[in-house]
């Protein structure tokens, strides 16, 4: 049997005090909250936004930007030479092999073949070594290797 503490029982009337939850931010953003902070009197925070609101972007940040980029990179990039486009073109026929074959056996994707033969692409020196093992053609010339 169970024991029973010696001496008389005791009631506890101390209170108990029930606090509601925190709200959460998101509601704190929701119209409905904001009103009845406000009509209840509670202080209410409010935060200007830079252009809140409207739908245009700082004109002068962009064009600073785009003066710094211009002032530090060149503005054209070189592109894969019309010779050798047609080597790798020709090359790629004479083995019987598709773009998605060729960028297999090198290891690329089939879009970047297809750049290297539209003389799209910036040429990439791996690249360039990679379809000269596969296809058994010199693409990369000495005298040519500072136009790359």
């Amino acid at each position: 049997m169970p024991m029973r503490p010696t001496g008389g029982l005791k009631q506890d009337w101390d209170p108990i005090v029930l606090h509601k939850p925190k709200m959460k931010a998101q509601d704190l953003k929701d119209p409905k909250v904001v009103n009845q902070a406000l009509r209840t009197g509670a202080q209410v925070q409010t935060v200007k936004k830079f252009d809140g609101g409207l739908n245009k972007k700082a004109a002068t940040a962009a064009v600073n930007v785009r003066k710094l980029d211009e002032a530090a990179e060149p503005a054209a990039l070189e592109k894969v030479p019309v010779d050798v486009r047609q080597a790798i073109q020709k090359a790629r026929i004479e083995k019987k092999m598709s773009q998605a074959d060729l960028a297999k056996k090198i290891n690329e994707r089939t879009q970047v073949v297809a750049e290297y033969e539209n003389g799209k692409a910036v040429p990439n020196q791996l690249v360039l070594g990679k379809m000269e093992k596969v296809l058994g053609v010199k693409l990369r010339d000495v005298k040519d290797l500072s136009v790359f």
